[in-house]
């Protein structure tokens, strides 16, 4: 898959070091893996979640949450946003256009 963009991982990797290790592996691993569906990402990501149109990830033991739009049909993954579980739980993301 396609992801856009990887700077949004490099600046909150910045801001949060500890999120970096696992910010990675999401990145090789989405970034080397084509998924055909939800159901599909589900089998690697067990604890993935769909609100809306939108897929979130438990990235770093549940501390943080990578929020992304992904399109199936062309094999693209866009970052949203990236949280730490207390701005997750805010849910002003939802409101993000």
């Amino acid at each position: 898959m396609k992801v856009i963009s990887k700077a949004r991982i490099v600046e909150f990797s910045k801001e949060y070091p500890d999120s970096s290790s696992s910010l990675t592996t999401w990145y090789s691993i989405v970034s080397k893996t084509v998924f055909e569906s939800f159901a599909d990402l589900k089998k690697t990501f067990p604890s993935a979640d769909l609100v809306g149109n939108l897929t979130v990830f438990n990235i770093g033991w549940n501390k943080y949450r990578l929020i992304a739009a992904i399109h199936y049909n062309r094999k693209m993954v866009f970052i949203r946003n990236i949280l730490t579980h207390s701005e997750y739980n805010k849910n002003k993301w939802r409101n993000d256009k």
